[in-house]
């Protein structure tokens, strides 16, 4: 779970900083560019983030810190964060990218989203990289389901999944 480097996965200056959410800790990160990591403690694929310098005082994290607890508050409904995507294949970057596409309250399916991404045959392809998103809440993947709208992978475990949705007024 924690198997990957902080230096190997992040390839610019970043910072760190733990917040407090409903859902568990979670660890945001930070480089230059903007927001490029959001995870909760115990989720799959978090890279090893203890070298990390904290940063309290970095712009993107103290903005990310505002809108997530905006959002837990159910005074937010979407994000206004500049995100540092790098850290992901051009595949990857793309699906997170239309993650982004899809409306709070709302859900898409693999297949749905492959299609979309104009490779209807990628829908496996598409879950993993659904699933190695680094900014759990503020790139949605929790609002993509399985073809029957089943609750299917979440790496930050699936009644996490199950209680964003229903934050979000999504019934399945």
């Amino acid at each position: 779970m924690l198997s990957t480097s902080a230096h190997a996965f992040f390839q610019a200056n970043v910072w760190q900083m733990p917040i407090n959410s409903p859902l568990g800790s979670l660890t945001l990160v930070a480089s230059d560019k903007g927001l490029c990591g959001v995870w909760f403690e115990d989720q799959a694929h978090k890279p090893d983030l203890r070298h990390l310098p904290w940063g309290p005082s970095q712009h993107w994290l103290r903005l990310a810190k505002t809108q997530l607890t905006d959002y837990f508050a159910g005074k937010r409904s979407s994000f206004d964060l500049p995100l540092d995507l790098a850290n992901g294949s051009d595949f990857q970057q793309s699906v997170w990218r239309a993650l982004l596409q899809i409306p709070y309250g709302r859900y898409s399916t693999y297949g749905e989203l492959a299609q979309h991404l104009g490779q209807a045959q990628a829908a496996r392809a598409v879950g993993m990289a659904v699933g190695r998103n680094p900014l759990s809440i503020i790139v949605p993947c929790h609002r993509v389901v399985g073809a029957n709208g089943a609750l299917t992978g979440y790496a930050g475990g699936l009644w996490r999944k199950m209680d964003l949705l229903q934050r979000e007024g999504t019934l399945l």
